[in-house]
């Protein structure tokens, strides 16, 4: 996949044991009673968020590099929503430094009385400083913390804002954070706007380079959340690459997205919006043929991948309402089962976007609401707006009836299927697929599941293994594609009923318990080829569509087996790229040396498969995370669903980044 939509994160454990050790032999060693005032450190300005960055940003990696941008678009965004601002230009510069535009009616210059200095550097420099906390400049927004650019600033090496308005344009330039001069007037102007530039700290972040398609994809986000706002997104490194986005449609647009590869069942999106006590609520759904469901909800234009009060006031509605209209239509007979609101959902595209002028979330990570009068107000507008549309348009509705009665049918042929799939107790060993060689612990953060590609890598995998932590669950040939699948048919796959039962947490929405995952690292050890990329493929669509919270937690991982073996003498080296390969013979110099290409995990020895890819102390792990639940979601639909022609844009777009490996 060349969109960064599921993201893999390189681990290597054994530098994270190294740095650890270094942290303990770098400690202070003396008897602790020496703890005075002198020892007290009050840090200054933006001395904490260089200090600190992963408490501002998540992470120094490709994630946080990618968040600075966020952040200072975000402020752009939030003069959007508050109706002055309907033009956003992004620009990667071509030393990898950022430019942010807006038509927005510029940051305030003018002198700070308590502060004594201009407004601008106040809000560049001083954490928790901005226009969000009173609601008279902004009655909703995104970011409330008030550390936004400012953390950006802290984190560059070189930061410079020009902000355009009362007729003038003004500008201060920063390193490191710190101020080179006061804000100055540089010459006159018609428009207003702000621009902001960065150069983020290199030595700072592990990754240096920002990624077009990353940043394409939360723009794109942010314009189907606003509509009517352009977001221009410019790559200077490379000749005419640019991409605008623009969505008139908004929300309808973005359900449509989500469906591009799939064939709909109602051909027009339902849409409502409607503002009740200060809290806007704007939905838009679309069902589609495919079992599984997108529902992606937002507050004030922030993804909450774990839901809270406004998507349960949606959920409990929509299933009312279905169940009503079944009712009434006559769909709904009295012997079929009763529909849930899974059934409700299978197949279903929506956003939930709600403006809070107060969001409580829980956590740092804004990933849940809290407000619970919002779920009440969301129920209530959901409820009246679906009942008017399903009686406007009964065709419309009886076609999603007769969707969702199908589900509730699958559901209950699913049943016995899905009981042999859940693991009864956690320490009854019995209901666990024979094929599984567990492990003797059974305090799951101290356990590992590998799932193996074929019974002879399992085979390896098995004897290789340290059995104490680590179980092996090998998979015979290519899982089901689920995404093509309703859940009764998934179940009776033996291979994805397997990896249900040894998982050990159930499937599905209304099933699913995190808390008896029987290992918190679930990683897929699949060969180095072609065949092993699809398998891993169709196992990470079948976690994504019915296991997600798996990913959302972190739990999910990718082992990174070796491509080369390179022995010369006693010499004995291990290469996982070409690249490493090539760089290698260089030290050891050609002559002499054998080279081993690993076609798959079978051809290694159980100890070499130990050494390389699953000894904690050496082993190299990918983790799987979302970055972008909406072009996840749209990329597994292009790629896995029945539509070719989605799928043949995407390849014919993409075949130039192919890399043909050197078998």
């Amino acid at each position: 996949m060349t969109q960064e939509t599921v993201v893999e994160v390189e681990i290597n454990e054994e530098e994270m044991s190294e740095t650890q050790a270094k942290k303990k032999s770098s400690a202070p060693t003396g008897d602790g009673k020496s703890y005075d005032a002198t020892q007290i450190k009050v840090l200054k300005g933006l001395e904490a968020v260089r200090q600190r960055p992963a408490m501002y940003i998540g992470d120094v990696s490709s994630r946080g590099l990618h968040h600075l941008v966020y952040e200072v678009v975000d402020n752009s965004v939030d003069e959007a929503m508050a109706g002055f601002c309907d033009q956003i230009t992004v620009e990667i510069c071509e030393d990898n430094s950022i430019k942010v535009t807006d038509n927005g009616r510029g940051i305030p210059v003018d002198f700070h009385a308590e502060q004594k200095v201009s407004a601008l550097q106040v809000v560049m420099t001083t954490l928790h400083a901005g226009g969000k906390f009173d609601h008279d400049s902004y009655k909703v927004s995104g970011g409330l913390h008030g550390v936004g650019v400012s953390v950006v600033n802290a984190l560059s090496k070189h930061c410079w804002v020009e902000v355009r308005r009362d007729g003038a344009i003004h500008k201060q330039e920063y390193k490191f954070g710190d101020v080179q001069a006061p804000v100055k007037k540089t010459g006159t102007a018609k428009k207003t706007g702000t621009t902001v530039w960065f150069l983020p700290d290199d030595s700072i972040f592990t990754a240096k380079t920002f990624q077009f398609d990353i940043l394409a994809n939360r723009l794109r986000e942010l314009a189907f959340l606003n509509a009517g706002l352009k977001i221009n997104l410019i790559d200077s490194r490379e000749d005419d690459k640019s991409e605008e986005f623009f969505f008139k449609g908004g929300l309808v647009a973005f359900v449509q997205y989500l469906n591009e590869a799939t064939t709909v069942i109602n051909r027009k999106p339902l849409y409502f919006t409607k503002e009740k006590d200060d809290v806007i609520v704007e939905v838009a759904l679309q069902y589609n043929d495919s079992y599984s469901d997108t529902i992606l909800p937002y507050v004030n234009n922030i993804h909450t991948p774990e839901g809270g009060t406004h998507l349960t006031g949606f959920r409990t509605a929509l299933t009312r309402q279905i169940n009503s209209f079944a009712s009434k239509s006559g769909q709904l007979k009295n012997s079929d089962p009763a529909i849930t609101g899974d059934d409700a959902r299978e197949g279903l595209a929506a956003i939930v976007s709600v403006k809070v002028v107060d969001p409580q979330f829980e956590g740092q990570t804004k990933s849940k609401l809290g407000n619970s009068e919002v779920r009440g107000i969301v129920e209530s507008i959901t409820n009246e707006a679906l009942q008017a549309q399903f009686d406007e348009n009964p065709s419309q509705a009886k076609k999603i009836i007769e969707k969702v009665i199908a589900a509730s049918r699958a559901r209950v042929a699913a049943r016995k299927a899905r009981d042999l799939a859940r693991r009864k107790t956690a320490l009854d060993s019995a209901a666990l697929p024979g094929k599984l060689a567990d492990c003797s612990s059974r305090d799951p953060e101290d356990s590992e599941l590998f799932v193996v590609e074929g019974d002879s890598a399992g085979g390896n995998a098995k004897q290789g293994r340290d059995r104490r932590y680590q179980a092996i669950l090998p998979l015979k040939g290519k899982i089901l594609n689920v995404e093509k699948a309703r859940l009764d048919k998934m179940l009776a796959h033996e291979e994805i009923r397997a990896l249900v039962t040894a998982i050990g947490a159930g499937i599905g929405s209304m099933d699913f318990n995190i808390e008896k995952c029987r290992y918190h690292k679930i990683i897929i050890m699949t060969d180095a080829d072609v065949d092993g990329s699809h398998i891993r493929a169709l196992i990470l669509t079948f976690l994504f569509r019915h296991m997600r919270p798996l990913i959302d937690i972190g739990y999910i991982y990718i082992a990174t087996p070796p491509l080369y073996r390179l022995k010369k003498g006693k010499q004995e080296r291990y290469c996982y790229s070409d690249a490493e390969r090539d760089d290698l013979l260089k030290l050891m110099g050609k002559k002499g040396v054998m080279i081993q290409r690993y076609k798959g995990l079978g051809e290694m020895n159980p100890d070499q498969l130990w050494k390389t890819t699953m000894d904690p102390e050496t082993r190299t792990l990918q983790k799987v995370a979302i970055e972008d639940a909406a072009g996840a979601s749209h990329l597994f639909s292009v790629l896995m669903g029945d539509a070719v022609e989605p799928r043949r844009n995407f390849i014919e777009e993409n075949a130039k980044y192919v890399r043909n490996l050197d078998i």
